[in-house]
């Protein structure tokens, strides 16, 4: 329920206010709304809430049959997990770009605000 709090706050941010920096700040929040729902999407549950929490990790270097499949009932999807690492990573580059567009934007016309950009010519 909160990611789509978030996703529309973050649509709102992104779609209606003129401002920049708002725009940027809404986009961090689209930004990881995403990366939360790709970690969501690559959760496992354990099998039962009563069992208790082992991680999922092989101890024998020669597993049985059975440690192999307890393995795979246990253990998480690694891809989900790195492809928000990247994200994360490429979105902290994105965000500083559109921070030193905004801030040469604000050096040259002395606003952040869209709508005052637009009128400005030159």
């Amino acid at each position: 329920m909160s990611m789509f709090v978030n996703l529309g706050i973050a649509l709102y941010g992104v779609l209606a206010k003129p401002s920049l920096i708002k725009k940027i700040i809404a986009l961090t929040i689209l930004s990881d709304t995403a990366n939360t729902f790709a970690i969501i999407i690559g959760y496992k549950r354990w099998p039962t809430p009563e069992t208790p929490v082992k991680p999922p990790v092989l101890t024998t270097p020669n597993p049985s049959v059975k440690d192999v499949a307890n393995f795979i009932t246990t253990a998480v999807d690694p891809l989900p997990q790195a492809l928000v690492l990247t994200a994360i990573v490429i979105g902290l580059a994105v965000t500083l770009f559109l921070v030193f567009l905004t801030l040469q934007a604000y050096r040259l016309y002395g606003t952040t605000d869209v709508r005052k950009i637009a009128r400005l010519k030159g």
